[in-house]
């Protein structure tokens, strides 16, 4: 078998069925495989995925459940030579992995090959600056990358040389600790000229989103992965790269000049000049960096969220990212139907 395709997903049932459809599609041409794996979704999204010929396991204990465990998951019931991983809320091009095996096949020191992320919904504000952000980031662009979020097709061999495909412990950037642990390994990952997949996300108000971000500990992954990487070869590339990590202290130092501001020994209108400037200037500054002061002001919670979610993160307790997902198997390959 050469490529299995992993999709994580929890209550999917708008979108599992074009999401199941697109990646059998994808993978039929190669007698390759597709995996489910379910957080313990609660709608109908396991009762629609199983009229797909798909393998559909859960996670067992529901307590585990984040982004890093539902990748891990997907990757532990993984066959093919290649592996690629997706969301529930996705729809993979089939052109894409033609033009992706046969790059890696010439490129034999790329662990990993990503393709073009198109957002179909950008209507909060999150998504809106991420589909500005992609215009520039070099990670989002053809050649080599240092990172590949929103899924790329990977050697598994690769993967099983660095231990595990997705950190358990992980609540968010799952694809940035995976990419940094590889290229400590001195791996390298790129982005080739072809639409990888159509990202449809969630249509919840921007401040609604954050809100469940933080009550699900979301916003405390950048501190989860600087946590894993203590003590790790990857440790020098999370502080260089991850700039949420950056972002989070210079929002602390923020706040503690704030803080100490009522000590100073200033003249009342100097220090209310001054007070004024640190209390405004992150929100103007963050809106001309977005273009827009709705989206900085957004930026501007977010990146308090963040600040809060480094710390919470970091001290969250962790168990051993090698140490295998307790899953249900719901669908085996004999019991497998025809898509409906």
């Amino acid at each position: 078998m050469i490529v299995t395709i992993g999709m994580k997903a929890f209550n999917e049932e708008k979108h599992i069925a074009a999401a199941l459809s697109s990646a059998i599609k994808a993978v039929q041409p190669f007698g390759g495989d597709v995996v489910l794996a379910d957080s313990g979704s609660t709608d109908r999204t396991i009762e629609i995925a199983r009229n797909f010929p798909v393998r559909i396991v859960q996670l067992a204990n529901p307590s585990e459940r984040s982004c890093g465990a539902g990748a891990q998951l997907a990757f532990q019931h993984a066959r093919g030579k290649y592996f690629y991983l997706m969301d529930g809320d996705m729809v993979i091009d089939p052109g894409f992995f033609p033009a992706a095996i046969a790059f890696l096949d010439a490129h034999p020191e790329i662990a990993g090959v990503g393709g073009e992320v198109r957002d179909v919904n950008v209507s909060n504000q999150e998504f809106e600056i991420r589909a500005n952000e992609m215009l520039k980031d070099k990670a989002w662009r053809p050649g080599i990358v240092d990172r590949l979020d929103c899924g790329g097709l990977y050697r598994v061999s690769a993967l099983q040389e660095i231990g595990y495909f997705a950190d358990r412990n992980l609540h968010a950037f799952e694809e940035f600790d995976l990419a940094a642990r590889l290229q400590s390994r001195g791996w390298k990952l790129a982005r080739i000229d072809r639409l990888a997949v159509e990202h449809y996300g969630h249509r919840t108000d921007g401040y609604k989103l954050l809100w469940r971000r933080i009550r699900t500990g979301y916003s405390g992954g950048a501190g989860e992965v600087l946590r894993g990487a203590v003590g790790r070869d990857h440790l020098p590339i999370v502080l260089r790269r991850l700039g949420h990590v950056r972002n989070g202290l210079a929002v602390m130092a923020w706040w503690a000049m704030l803080l100490v501001l009522p000590f100073l020994a200033l003249s009342g209108p100097a220090k209310a000049g001054l007070f004024l400037v640190l209390l405004l200037g992150p929100v103007a500054a963050l809106a001309v960096r977005r273009s827009s002061l709705n989206l900085g002001f957004y930026s501007f919670v977010s990146w308090n969220a963040l600040a809060l979610g480094l710390v919470t993160g970091f001290f969250r307790k962790r168990v051993s990212p090698e140490q295998p997902l307790a899953a249900l198997i719901l669908s085996s390959p004999d019991e497998l139907k025809s898509p409906a």
